[in-house]
């Protein structure tokens, strides 16, 4: 049904910049979009997440460093990642809600990409 592609996982240093990006396949209206990560030894939990109108929610732990964005005409999605801290080292998964075929609202995953904030 859905195909989701992340990229721009990677190592950056304390204070480094990295943007993430994700792209949903086929012909899909895609609503609400969100980043999750999963840091080593804990539970997924939200970044951010934006609206298909492009309203915005941050954790309290981005403390404005981050900047999520999306192009609805490409269904993509991307998280501007600045001021990096070793805290955020996480596989970041992208999370989409959207409208079936058989109009049931859906949720779906991608398949993470990894993110080492390291010195």
């Amino acid at each position: 049904q859905v195909t989701l592609v992340e990229s721009g996982g990677g190592l950056a240093q304390p204070g480094g910049r990295l943007t993430l990006s994700c792209a949903a396949s086929g012909n899909t209206t895609i609503n609400g979009m969100a980043w999750y990560r999963e840091a080593p030894g804990k539970r997924r939990q939200v970044v951010a997440r934006i609206t298909r109108d492009g309203r915005a929610y941050y954790a309290d732990f981005v403390e404005d460093r981050f900047t999520i964005l999306r192009d609805n005409p490409k269904n993509t999605m991307f998280l501007i990642m600045d001021s990096l801290k070793p805290d955020d080292t996480a596989v970041d998964y992208c999370r989409i809600e959207y409208i079936s075929s058989d109009q049931e609202p859906t949720v779906f995953w991608g398949q993470g990409t990894t993110v080492t904030v390291s010195s």
